[in-house]
């Protein structure tokens, strides 16, 4: 008995006709060869918040040694030079259309640099950008800018080789170049001998040596770099943080500096959550920490803020054009994915017009931060469908919860996760939050569940059609009475559902609200 092979439609046949792709983007690939990790991310296009198609990274530390031979390993160049070969053959397979490679501290200082350099160049068939240390510093600030919303601050990026620190502000205004010190974890081990004390010291004297920067000075110090993500992944783990997200997660600096002195104590005690950092990490988490607190005390700042994005997303984003540059992530993101999993695009950007204007008539204050949360909220509202009514609140739950969103702080995580789960689970008190609404306050859950109970209501009415939303009308009288008003042509549309939920959203607004038919 034979079987016939299973056919594939011509529309889905290759990528360029995938409906999970974003049409008409161009794959850009960044190969980052840094002083411990060499990376290739590659990007499905050259925009202001671009989804990453592949990610690999090889921890061959190029940088190991060089503090006393001045020279990288040859067995890590072999390792490094094998990896980015096979990132190359990648870039192909998806048809990249621009690769950018950069190298950092290790290349830059390596008797054997210039070699290395050219048979990479060999290899690729394009040129590698080498970075200063102060370029780094730039574009570990371009990462922040690029990453956060309003950031502010002083950007701190800890490699393999150096550490270079740099105020956010002066990414965009030029008044002030980054510095660059020799303490990356690598680096710093090989000088200080894997003494600790040691290191302490060390880390201690290149800081007094940049004491009179006061531009380095601010209340956020945003951490750039593997080591200091692994210190995240290992605090949160040790708290039980109910959002596994690392972009964005903040803490108060006392509390992290004291975290990071149980990492240096002469005899520390097993951690639980170790397992969730990797092997190749755990042996930098004690000088990562001592460069991160180091770097608290003297920035004198109040909380650190642990960044997704360093060099090779700063990179990118400073050759967008302003234009782009300037576009919020946060929607940008939120807006493509209603394009690729929502019935309806238009309806969503409707939603996002009348919401504004139903929150006005209400009496709901919004911040701007706040509107963007509302905002994206409603590109996300639809993109659940597909799963079985039962499962859309979780499925929702946890595609919001864990996309690669930046511009946008897990407070704001938890308002589009929380607006859209209720959504679909309703708004009754004997139905509990998810986990995530214990990132947020208030007033943040408040707003969430009314824009979660506008959508309950206004998506029984449309059916996700675009068209129907901008003919219905939330008013409120002379008599100061609410009333949700549907056009005589749509009067058909009224039933016991949708009063219900009328009902729902008045209880969670605290307002009387009557339905009107206008002729």
């Amino acid at each position: 008995m034979t079987h016939q092979k299973p056919s594939l439609d011509e529309t889905t046949k290759s990528s360029h006709h995938a409906q999970g792709r974003l049409r008409e983007r161009q794959p850009i690939a960044v190969i980052d060869i840094g002083s411990n990790s060499v990376r290739q991310v590659i990007y499905e296009g050259f925009t202001r918040s671009p989804s990453v198609l592949f990610n690999e990274k090889i921890l061959c530390g190029l940088g190991r040694g060089m503090a006393g031979s001045g020279r990288m390993n040859e067995d890590a160049v072999d390792a490094a030079l094998r990896a980015i070969l096979r990132y190359c053959a990648i870039g192909k397979q998806l048809g990249v259309a621009d690769t950018h490679i950069i190298a950092t501290a290790a290349v830059r200082e390596a008797k054997n640099g210039p070699a290395f350099i050219e048979q990479v160049e060999k290899i690729c068939g394009k040129k590698l950008v080498l970075l200063s240390g102060k370029e780094e510093a730039l574009y570990a600030g371009w990462g922040i800018e690029s990453g956060f919303y309003q950031p502010d601050g002083v950007v701190g990026d800890l490699g393999g080789g150096s550490l270079e620190l740099i105020n956010v502000k002066s990414v965009t205004t030029g008044d002030n170049e980054g510095v660059t010190m020799p303490l990356g974890g690598l680096r710093l081990t090989e000088m200080a001998e894997g003494n600790l004390e040691k290191a302490k010291e060390i880390v201690h004297q290149h800081f007094s040596k940049i004491s009179d920067r006061a531009d380095l000075k601010g209340e956020t110090f945003y951490a750039v770099g593997g080591t200091w993500r692994s210190l995240a992944k290992l605090h949160m783990a040790h708290i039980d943080y109910p959002l596994f997200v690392l972009h964005d997660y903040t803490v108060d600096a006392k509390i992290f500096i004291e975290f990071c002195e149980t990492l240096i104590e002469p005899d520390p005690q097993p951690m639980a959550g170790m397992d969730t950092v990797s092997k190749n990490r755990r042996n930098l988490l004690p000088i990562g920490a001592i460069v991160l607190i180091e770097a608290l005390k003297f920035t004198g700042a109040k909380r650190v803020s642990i960044s997704s994005l360093g060099v090779r997303e700063g990179y990118l984003h400073a050759l967008l054009d302003k234009n782009e540059q300037q576009k919020d992530p946060l929607i940008e993101a939120s807006r493509e994915l209603a394009i690729l999993r929502a019935r309806s695009p238009h309806h969503a950007e409707e939603l996002a017009i009348w919401t504004k204007g139903a929150f006005a008539t209400i009496g709901i204050e919004e911040t701007a931060n706040e509107a963007r949360y509302r905002i994206a909220s409603c590109y996300l509202a639809d993109i659940a469908w597909r799963a079985h009514s039962d499962y859309q609140a979780k499925q929702s739950l946890g595609i919001i919860s864990n996309a690669g969103f930046i511009g946008i702080s897990h407070r704001g995580r938890a308002y589009l996760a929380i607006s859209n789960y209720c959504r679909y689970s309703g708004l009754s008190t004997k139905i509990p939050l998810p986990e995530i609404a214990t990132l947020a306050d208030e007033r943040t859950i408040h707003r969430a569940r009314v824009l979660a109970a506008l959508f309950r209501l206004l998506y029984l009415y449309t059916a996700s059609i675009e068209g129907i939303i901008p003919q219905l009308k939330l008013q409120r009288g002379e008599d100061g009475i609410l009333r949700f008003i549907l056009p005589e042509n749509l009067s058909d549309l009224a039933g016991e559902r949708p009063d219900k939920r009328m009902e729902q959203l008045a209880r969670e607004i605290g307002q009387p609200i009557e339905l009107k038919i206008e002729e």
